[in-house]
């Protein structure tokens, strides 16, 4: 059986890839429906190598007879669209940060909590979480399973295009600017300071703490997915890359646990790929990880200033495994293990 779906903001960074995912995957779709604001509408978008999808009008689309929706649109849209198509039969699986601490939509990572996907029923919607947090629960759960983590402490290392399309823009247009004695204020924007050839640490609006809302994103959904007795503390730093996120984690355990155990643990978890031999090039960055599925953790190393830890150098596509491929990956959990089922 195939199914109707949706993919809203299919004109963006990841409702693009949601299309080339979609293909690559061979999603068991027999319709497949692109939708953006009325701006987009009559533009043409590639769906595999020798498909074209016109883009349809978000706003007076009728999402009867629609199975699932594959929504990545922005906050604000989605929390207008999703409930609407939800109402309208369809399961939605939402790419933003609307819903995502909503105690009645469930909060997913396939290879994390693939069970959490029967919470669907509640209202309709399956929340994808923040990208930084994917990788990182996509890490940590491994080990948890093997020895409860009780503290993470995690610096990110977050490309620009976490921020979409204008940032990458924005860092693009300043380095060539600044290769020909153009001020990087020509092009600023979209950051606070100019990105090119710098680090911000500065991601999302700053709270009443003193964190930024993407810190303080990866503490309650890493709780939320993983383990609500999980300490953890981040720091979100902007970077001049254009796809990939990377992060230092430093991770405490309850009790013992070898370097041997935890390598064990990583290699045969689903998603993971060790990638760390102690030698020049022996480790994954940003730039090796762009259009992989895979969540790559390397620098495995014990800490030998607190009991029973170790630290982690942990990399990932944020445009798939942090937002496309992720909520894909949803949607066929969800096909396989319910909707099949139902039919």
């Amino acid at each position: 059986m195939g199914y109707k779906v949706a993919v809203v903001g299919a004109t963006g960074n990841v409702g693009r890839e949601v299309l080339s995912i979609m293909d690559e995957r061979q999603f068991p779709a027999d319709e497949v429906v692109a939708l953006a604001s009325s701006r987009s509408v009559g533009k043409e978008i590639s769906f595999g190598e020798d498909k074209i999808l016109k883009v349809q009008d978000l706003e007076t689309f009728d999402f009867a007879g629609t199975d699932i929706v594959l929504s990545s649109p922005g906050a604000k849209v989605s929390a207008k669209y999703s409930p609407r198509a939800a109402e309208a039969g369809a399961v939605v699986i939402d790419n933003t940060s609307q819903f995502r601490m909503d105690p009645d939509v469930p909060l997913v990572v396939p290879e994390v909590n693939p069970e959490a996907i029967s919470g669907y029923t509640r209202r309709g919607i399956i929340a994808n979480p923040n990208c930084s947090t994917i990788q990182l629960v996509t890490a940590l759960k491994p080990l948890h399973d093997l020895v409860p983590i009780t503290r993470v402490v995690v610096s990110s290392y977050q490309s620009v295009s976490g921020g979409g399309k204008g940032p990458m823009d924005e860092l693009f247009n300043q380095t060539r600017g600044i290769y020909v004695n153009e001020p990087a204020t020509l092009h600023q924007e979209n950051f606070t300071k100019q990105i090119a050839f710098n680090v911000i640490p500065h991601i999302d609006v700053f709270m009443d703490d003193g964190q930024t809302k993407e810190e303080w994103k990866m503490v309650v959904e890493t709780k939320k997915i993983l383990d609500p007795a999980i300490k953890l503390t981040a720091t979100c730093v902007r970077v001049p890359v254009f796809i990939g996120h990377a992060e230092a984690v430093n991770v405490e355990f309850d009790a013992d646990i070898t370097e041997a155990q935890i390598r064990n643990a990583l290699k045969s978890a689903p998603g993971i790929v060790i990638v760390d031999r102690r030698a020049d090039e022996g480790y994954v960055t940003p730039a090796e990880c762009a259009g992989e599925d895979a969540v790559y953790v390397s620098r495995i190393r014990m800490d030998p200033t607190i009991d029973n830890g170790v630290n982690l150098w942990v990399v990932s596509d944020n445009l798939r495994k942090g937002a496309a491929l992720n909520t894909v990956q949803i949607a066929e959990e969800l096909i396989r293990s319910y909707l099949e089922k139902a039919a």
